[in-house]
């Protein structure tokens, strides 16, 4: 029987051992402790979370990803306001019901760019150009979302994401950042948290945690929660009850996320995950016909494959997906005979699992060359 190679996404990852004690720890043989926050493991993860981004915060954990952007939206973009963000951001494709059930009623502004990454010209053309009737919107409520690492696997420096923050707040936009793989991207950068949110113009952060081998929470992180925050962390508190994330036993959820920050380990395990991804991307680009979409800097390697690689690649085991997208530069989208593929390293990748995949898509070369 094929053993299955899997690159086909980090939420396919089981959950860090270093996590499964911190819940262990957390229910304490069972024994009582306050609900809905009032827990000792709850006031420790928030003061955790301030000393790692600098600064105070309000950190709220809900179940997944897709609720963290959604309340995010909610108390930036309230129903009716204005939302603007990368085409192909998760908030307008995978999540786009959610985030009508949210803002049933927002104007949606969808821009185009290339590798995911908005650009300062494009954002400051476009709030400059609203119509008289779009105006309105923005003096309610409106926000521009950033999501990174983007869903084309690259990355917003923090000069960047501060850029983008300048245009959004000088036309009095909030800015919120889609932190799925937000430790893929610190990582990367090698930068502090802090330096690539707040301290660069962020107001409010979902920060991913499910796809760094937690079992099932992310949270909303809301900054400057006694200034410019105050607001929104209120009016989080209040919609977690309207939309059902206020969990009784949430010192669970807490336990995970302080476990994650402690001593760095989720930046431990974005790390690991970033360096297999580098080494798939190394390793398949040296093989002839196969070419990057997208420069690989985090976790998600986007690679553009001959239809013959892409069978032994599967032939061997190797589970990953299709994918579409319309930010590719010029020259680089698939041609006839090519597909383009997601590949995803997560903190379980084995070396030894990434050399396999790569020496089955090699041996298509190989016995090419074999065959002349």
């Amino acid at each position: 029987m094929t053993q299955h190679l899997d690159f086909a996404s980090d939420n396919w990852a089981g959950v860090s051992p270093r996590i499964l004690d911190a819940i262990a720890a957390a229910n304490s043989g069972g024994a009582p402790a306050p609900a809905y926050g009032g827990d000792d493991v709850t006031k420790r993860m928030q003061a955790r979370f301030a000393e790692c981004f600098e600064t105070d915060v309000v950190v709220i954990p809900v179940p997944t990803g897709t609720a963290a952007n959604g309340l995010a939206l909610e108390i930036l973009a309230s129903r009716d306001g204005l939302i603007l963000g990368h085409e192909e951001a998760h908030i307008f494709t995978k999540e786009a019901h959610a985030r009508t059930f949210f803002n049933d009623r927002a104007r949606i502004i969808k821009l185009q760019a290339i590798d995911g990454r908005l650009t300062p010209e494009a954002v400051h053309a476009t709030l400059g150009g609203l119509s008289p009737a779009d105006r309105g919107p923005v003096r309610r409520h409106a926000m521009i979302s950033l999501t990174n690492g983007t869903e084309c696997g690259t990355v917003y420096t923090p000069a960047q994401v501060k850029a983008l923050s300048a245009i959004a707040h000088r036309h009095e936009v909030a800015v919120h950042m889609d932190g799925a793989r937000f430790a893929n991207a610190v990582a990367s950068l090698n930068c502090t948290p802090a330096e690539l949110t707040w301290k660069s113009g962020v107001d409010v952060l979902s920060f991913g945690a499910t796809k760094n081998g937690a079992l099932g929470v992310d949270a909303v992180v809301v900054f400057d929660p006694k200034g410019r925050g105050a607001a929104w962390a209120k009016h989080a508190h209040e919609a977690c009850d309207w939309f059902g994330y206020v969990a009784s036993k949430s010192r669970f959820a807490s336990a995970q996320l302080d476990a994650m920050i402690e001593d760095g380990h989720w930046l431990d395990l974005a790390r690991h995950a970033n360096a297999m991804a580098d080494r798939l991307a190394q390793g398949l680009t040296k093989i002839a016909g196969v070419r990057l979409a997208f420069p690989r800097e985090i976790n998600q390697v986007f690679a553009i494959l001959p239809a013959a690689v892409e069978g032994a690649m599967r032939a061997a085991g190797g589970r990953f997906h299709p994918w579409d997208s319309h930010a590719t530069a010029p020259g680089l989208a698939p041609k006839d005979g090519e597909k383009l593929m997601r590949l995803v390293a997560s903190f379980h990748t084995s070396a030894d699992e990434v050399d396999r995949l790569i020496a089955a898509a090699a041996s298509v070369s190989a016995s090419a060359h074999a065959a002349e």
